[in-house]
């Protein structure tokens, strides 16, 4: 028997394949010369799909921004989930996870976010359309560090939100310095990040 789409199935499944256009479009032309125009195209829609969906191009990145914070940071929970305890050799296999998922990533992807945040910068209107948006993505991930930090009995020191906030404004920073100046930074800020949790 063929299975049946339900109305809200196939709006999940537009959407998806909106920001998966999206994604590739941004990632070739960049935020500023996107247009809907273009990554409605790519999507095989129309312009008018992607505002039934999302309403601006501001929220289409942010949506795939969400994604990819879910996607990088779940990619990170399973490495996490398999420690016991943190030391030199936990932290060791964290940072060679993350450079693996920045070299998957690109550093295209990397500068994506930079040059989104000086969009919102220079566009103080779009960086209020957007403020509830970014506080929801930090949110989500503010709750799975604590799910992280929970398992493993830690505590951190620092509230979640703000945690979360560090991490979302410099892991772009550290996979581009990384990659720019040829050097690897993703270890020592790990033992940063790891200074706002006191391990059991």
């Amino acid at each position: 028997m063929v299975e049946r789409w339900t109305r809200e199935r196939r709006r999940d499944h537009t959407r998806s394949l909106l920001v998966d256009a999206a994604e590739e479009v941004f990632a070739e032309k960049g935020f500023t010369q996107a247009t809907l125009d273009d990554i409605a195209y790519a999507a095989g829609f129309t312009k008018g799909a992607i505002y039934k969906h999302f309403g601006t191009k501001e929220d289409l990145f942010l949506a795939v921004s969400d994604r990819h914070w879910r996607r990088y940071f779940d990619d990170f929970a399973e490495v996490i989930s398999a420690i016991t305890e943190v030391g030199a050799r936990e932290l060791d296999e964290v940072a060679r996870r993350w450079r693996q998922l920045s070299r998957e990533r690109g550093a295209e992807h990397a500068a994506l976010g930079h040059e989104f945040t000086l969009y919102l910068l220079r566009n103080p209107e779009a960086r209020q359309r957007v403020e509830a948006k970014r506080l929801e993505v930090a949110e989500a991930l503010a709750e799975s560090i604590m799910e992280g930090i929970d398992r493993i009995g830690g505590t951190l020191l620092i509230p979640a939100l703000t945690f979360a906030q560090v991490l979302i404004a410099t892991s772009d920073s550290v996979v581009l310095g990384s990659r720019l100046d040829d050097v690897d930074l993703y270890r020592p800020v790990l033992e940063m990040y790891m200074s706002f949790i006191k391990l059991p």
